[in-house]
């Protein structure tokens, strides 16, 4: 058996085409090494939304130069691929910093990588593969095995359509492709199958479904969702990422419909000023932001928001940081990320004149996080003591302690047996730390337990 290492950089949905690489070449001789000194073949899955997660990639790339190195010196091979958006973004000039490196995958041509490790085999050569290729990879790709988790992802949807300024994914993702329903459906009874009780729909704009069934309708995100909360072994659906644009009349009426849709939503608004979005060229206005927020909050009026924020996008202004300020503050949001603007090659913004410096983007970067960690504690400090239903995924850190998360995706620790895992169980918040919330089972529960 030789050993196979992948190292995971960036999204969810690289998390999961890490999970169905490793499943891919299980069936040619590769098993999963949780370290990297010893493997055969490292995969470096990649991602390309900011500079310094790019420089990481060619930081370990050369220590794994030296390794294989090493390795060759003792008579020994090891193998090195890069995948994922980084090796779709730079392609060849990966090979001229890093000639260490054999193989070079897309996000859309996993399911080459058997034949890809046969021609550098026989050929001791470099293979290249980041076309878009039009064969869909979801049909090459084997179905993973072993437990699925608790909570499992899934993707839905690949690719982007809408261009930001700011963004690479278009250049590296490719257009917006959705999966058939029936296969995702399928996927879904499986992780189901395997242990999973809650599943995360994952895509780079997964409110932008639009799978074809298999009598030739489209179907919707809310459909899709609606289809899967008929499994009855699944407890809970989730979604990430949404683009405001892509937030229609259906999706809002599910989740004030579907039980099994979580009340958490991440729509990300980039920014509170107009003239910013314009120049991002998101499509959609602040207020139009307000608008769908205020629609969603009367469908689901306990629902926790997410979103995500750049500051310093060339040209913005003190007023325009103010701007996103105030919607910050007008909305209020459970969780957040936030970033300074990192210029991508190739990208509109990158190019552009008015460039912020770094002091004005570290600046602007620690006021408005103050900001959204004080509405996040606020947000948790509410919930001390409320009941929430748990849904417990591992063990803590502490003896007879487990995890989980509530419906608003809060984590939660609280006193527990092992036997609850994968259990929903009410739980009494009343500690408020960190990073997560304490609390213990209701007397009810403590009975059950």
């Amino acid at each position: 058996m030789k050993k196979l290492f992948i190292k995971t950089y960036g999204c969810q949905m690289n998390a999961y085409d890490s999970a169905r690489m490793a499943a891919l070449l299980a069936p040619i001789g590769y098993g999963v090494s949780p370290t990297v000194q010893d493997a055969d073949l490292v995969i470096l899955n990649t991602c390309h939304i900011r500079e310094k997660a790019v420089e990481k990639v060619y930081s370990q790339l050369g220590r794994l130069r030296k390794m294989k190195e090493a390795r060759a010196s003792a008579g020994d091979e090891m193998l090195v691929a890069v995948a994922g958006c980084v090796a779709q973004a730079e392609g060849r000039e990966i090979l001229t910093r890093a000639p260490g490196v054999d193989m070079l995958v897309g996000p859309q041509s996993y399911h080459r990588l058997p034949e890809m490790i046969a021609k550098v085999s026989r050929e001791r050569g470099h293979a290249l593969e980041t076309d878009f290729p039009a064969l869909e990879k979801f049909d090459a790709l084997p179905a993973a095995t072993g437990d699925a988790g608790v909570s499992a992802f899934l993707t839905v949807q690949e690719g982007c359509d809408k261009f930001c300024s700011f963004c690479v994914v278009p250049y590296t993702r490719g257009p917006e492709h959705s999966r058939g329903p029936a296969g995702i459906l399928a996927e879904a009874r499986a992780l189901c199958a395997r242990g999973a009780r809650e599943i995360t729909l994952l895509g780079q704009n997964v409110n932008a479904y639009r799978g074809q069934g298999d009598d030739g309708r489209t179907w919707s995100l809310a459909e899709l969702i609606a289809a899967l909360a008929d499994i009855k072994e699944l407890a809970r659906i989730r979604y990430t990422t949404s683009h405001p644009r892509d937030m229609d009349d259906s999706l809002i009426e599910a989740h004030g419909n579907i039980e099994k849709l979580m009340p958490f939503l991440h729509l990300p608004v980039q920014s509170g000023s107009d003239t910013v979005l314009a120049d991002m060229n998101r499509q959609h206005s602040a207020d139009d932001y307000r608008r769908i927020i205020a629609r969603i909050r009367k469908a689901r009026p306990d629902i926790a928001l997410s979103s995500d924020f750049i500051v310093g996008h060339p040209g913005e202004s003190d007023a325009d940081f103010e701007a996103t300020m105030a919607l910050v503050r007008e909305i209020g949001f459970a969780q957040s990320f936030s970033f300074k603007y990192s210029p991508r090659p190739g990208t509109p913004a990158a190019g552009a004149r008015k460039q912020i410096s770094e002091s004005v983007k570290s600046e602007r970067l620690a006021a408005l996080q103050a900001l959204l960690m004080q509405q996040q504690d606020d947000a948790n400090r509410a919930s001390i003591g409320s009941v929430r239903a748990v849904l417990f995924e591992k063990l803590g850190r502490e003896p007879g302690q487990l995890v989980g998360r509530t419906p608003q995706l809060q984590p939660v620790h609280a006193a527990a047996p092992a036997s609850l895992i994968s259990q929903i169980r009410d739980v009494r918040l009343e500690i408020l730390t960190s990073n997560s919330l304490g609390g213990r089972l209701t007397q009810r529960e403590s009975a059950l337990a």
